[in-house]
């Protein structure tokens, strides 16, 4: 059972890397790094996307082949590790992992979507365009946690953190077992942040 899902999990995971090297941006989609939330980019490095375009990264981000390959890679290190293990480690409970992954996404992109559209901020992650190692860190540390309004300036991003730290509250607070709660969200949340910053730096060195 556990080759099968090593398999799976393998076949999963083909997405990340296929669609991941993807071209960079061009010049008028990409901004500078910025050493504090606060301070302004350039605004002729940095467009803020139209309606359309911000529709379709929301359901790209919905149901998009790297949503579907991130949630099947990780249901399947789920049921490998049997976690939680109420789910068990067959295929109804790499099932049950894949059901909620791909909830846990959608609550947290629809809310990211809905913010960004109230509040007007695109908190989609950008490459440094500055080519300094320096650069290339700072904005890899810091987008997780930001995002540009209107004029390119980078601010707190409150729709990618509302949505992070809510979906997985909500998912820790029905659909999984009785023992977790809250907390157990909330952790989860901030580790995949610092999975986001490990993730951003391999975009900006490896990933072109």
């Amino acid at each position: 059972m556990r080759f099968v899902i090593l398999s799976v999990m393998l076949f999963a995971a083909t997405p990340l890397f296929v669609f991941g090297q993807q071209p960079s941006p061009t010049p008028s989609t990409r901004i500078t790094a910025s050493p504090t939330p606060s301070s302004p980019v350039t605004t002729s490095a940095y467009s803020f996307p139209d309606s359309k375009t911000r529709f379709k990264r929301y359901i790209k981000g919905m149901v998009g082949p790297m949503t579907i390959g991130k949630s099947a890679f990780y249901a399947g290190i789920g049921t490998w590790r049997n976690s939680p293990e109420e789910w068990g480690d067959h295929w109804d409970g790499y099932g049950r992992r894949f059901a909620s992954g791909l909830g846990t996404n959608a609550i947290k992109q629809t809310f990211i979507y809905g913010l960004g559209e109230a509040m007007k901020l695109d908190s989609k992650y950008y490459r440094s365009q500055n080519k300094d190692f320096g650069s290339k860190v700072t904005n890899a540390l810091i987008s997780p946690v930001t995002a540009r309004n209107r004029e390119g300036k980078r601010v707190v991003g409150v729709p990618r953190l509302v949505g992070l730290y809510t979906a997985n509250i909500i998912a820790r607070e029905t659909w999984y077992p009785s023992r977790y709660d809250w907390k157990d969200g909330v952790k989860t949340a901030t580790v995949s942040l610092g999975a986001s910053v490990a993730y951003n730096l391999i975009k900006e060195f490896i990933w072109k």
